[in-house]
Order: structure tokens, then C-alpha cells, then sequence
């Protein structure tokens, strides 16, 4: 049984709840590989620690205080969290996708461009030492190496609502920028072993791969919208190949050309010849070279 909590936090204990029940988290979980031959049930576990978010709540403080009457210690909590045997990311696919095509898809017109949404962001870790693959990672605001990882979050929105499907924490594929190694103790047959040689790998690979896994579980989407930093020829045609066409911005490099009437153009020349004139709205479809 989940621990009792005063009236005022009722309502979000009874959201959470009836969310667990209605989208069968359970069946999700067992199907991510979620399983314990004994202790505290991997559900009620997630339940409770879901239930703790919503009410603003920080884990360890709620455990170590007299207030705190979860049915079990630190360490369950613990393990469950960092149990490399987990498929954390099926169990995200499996919940938002089913999610998307029963309870967004059908409340939208089917004229609607559904998207994916592909973006970096810094995780900083500046104080670390020790910290497993921990690197030297590019951080583009400040313009400097940091020490971190780099969060490669894949999202899908209609226009009005995003939900997040997958993510991966991006260590360095350079050896040379990693601060501290891989834990070799890991069981390769596991996807906490999957995870962290998918950390060293490129970035666009891995891009690649986390739409092939969302396209896998059938989530409906048209278009990839991500910024320049992904923004290459190569990785536009891989891209077009899993059947998805590309919105983003261009990187202006003098050693891509694209064309246009016949021509091979920079995009600073294209750009020029495109531009709109007053009283006419020009339109072009261009492919890199």
C-alpha cells in the first residue's frame, strides 16, 4: 500500500493513480522488462515516486523525515531506479505512443501535420569528478567546453501538445574529451550496457536510431523539425529514407551547394535568389548536393 497523505494532497494522489490504472502501466512496465522476484512491486514503486513529483516532494528528504511512511527503504528506491536490466525507453515508447494514437490523434483533423522534435541541451555536471563517462562536452550558449553530457531528447507535438518519447545522455564519441570510463563490471547483455555505448556514439547515429524506434511503435508523424546543428546534407537523405521530410535551419557552409533551376548554389546565393520581391511570393524546393 502506498503510504497515507493528508486531504490536501488527495487530488494528485487519486490523478496519479487513476492514470496507472487507465493506461495499464503495469502491463507496460512488465513488457519494458520491469520485474522483481520479491519486495516492493515495481508499480507501486513508480506510483510512488510519480505521486511524490506531483506533489513537489524531494525523495530522500520525504524518507528520512517522521512524516515519511513509504512501506520501503531507500534502497528499493535505489535499485529500482538504476537497475541496468530496466528498458526505460521501451516503457516511454510503449505509454506516450499509445497515448498519442487513442487519446490525441483521434480528437484532431487528419489535415493536421503531426511532427517529431529532436533537440540537444547541456547536462552539466561541472563539480564532478568521478561520474561514469563523464566529458568534455561544447556548450553552444557560452561558447566553451564543459564538463557534463549532452541530453538528445526526441519529442512529437501536433501543434498543441508535446510528448516527450525518447532520450539519450550523450557522453563524447572522442576518447580523448572523456574524463572517466566505462563501468566494466556491466552485464553486456543489458540496456544499461546498450545505453552507455550508445553514449559514445555519434550524435546524428543516434538521432537515426531513436526515429527508427519511434517509427517501430507506430507514432504518426510527417515532418523531423530539429535546428542546425543536425543540419547536414547526409543526415537529411537518412532522414528522407525512413520516410520523414525535414524542416530546420541551415548551416552557411561554402562546401554545401544546393540546386536550384540547374543551378549549384551556396545558401547565401540561393538565399539571394529566392528572396521575396514586393508584390510576389516566391516558393522553391531545393535538394543538398
Amino acid at each position: 500500500m502506498l503510504p497515507e497523505i493528508t486531504t490536501a494532497e488527495n487530488k494528485s494522489a487519486d490523478y496519479v493513480a487513476n492514470f496507472f490504472k487507465e493506461h495499464k502501466i503495469g502491463q507496460a512496465l512488465r513488457q519494458s522488462n520491469f520485474k522483481k522476484q520479491k519486495g516492493f512491486p515495481c508499480k507501486d514503486l513508480l506510483q510512488f515516486l510519480v505521486m511524490l513529483a506531483f506533489m513537489g516532494k524531494n525523495l530522500w528528504r520525504y524518507l528520512d523525515s517522521d512524516a515519511g511512511s513509504a512501506p520501503f527503504q531507500k534502497d528499493a528506491a535505489h535499485r529500482f531506479l538504476n537497475d541496468c536490466c530496466y528498458n526505460w525507453r521501451r516503457f516511454l515508447l510503449l505509454l506516450n505512443s499509445q497515448i498519442i494514437r487513442t487519446r490525441i490523434v483521434p480528437l484532431t483533423d487528419e489535415k493536421r501535420a503531426n511532427v517529431f522534435i529532436i533537440d540537444d541541451s547541456l547536462f552539466s555536471r561541472s563539480r564532478s569528478k568521478a561520474v561514469e563517462l563523464l566529458a568534455r562536452v561544447w556548450d553552444h550558449v557560452d561558447n566553451r567546453y564543459v564538463r557534463g553530457f549532452r541530453m538528445l531528447t526526441l519529442g512529437w507535438s501536433d501543434g498543441n501538445t508535446f510528448l516527450p518519447l525518447a532520450f539519450s545522455l550523450l557522453s563524447s564519441e572522442k576518447e580523448s574529451n572523456r574524463l572517466c570510463g566505462m563501468n566494466d563490471s556491466v552485464d553486456k547483455r543489458t540496456n544499461g550496457y546498450q545505453r552507455r555505448k550508445e553514449a559514445i556514439r555519434k550524435s546524428t547515429n543516434v538521432l537515426l536510431d531513436l526515429l527508427k524506434q519511434a517509427k517501430a511503435y507506430m507514432v504518426p508523424a510527417s515532418y523531423l523539425l530539429f535546428d542546425s546543428w543536425f543540419a547536414f546534407p547526409g543526415v537529411i537523405r537518412k532522414i528522407l529514407e525512413i520516410k520523414l521530410h525535414t524542416i530546420c535551419m541551415l548551416k552557411s557552409l561554402p562546401t554545401v551547394k544546393y540546386e536550384y533551376q540547374g543551378q549549384k548554389l551556396t545558401l547565401n546565393k540561393l538565399y539571394a535568389a529566392v528572396r521575396k520581391k514586393r508584390g510576389r511570393a516566391v516558393g522553391v524546393r531545393c535538394s543538398s548536393s
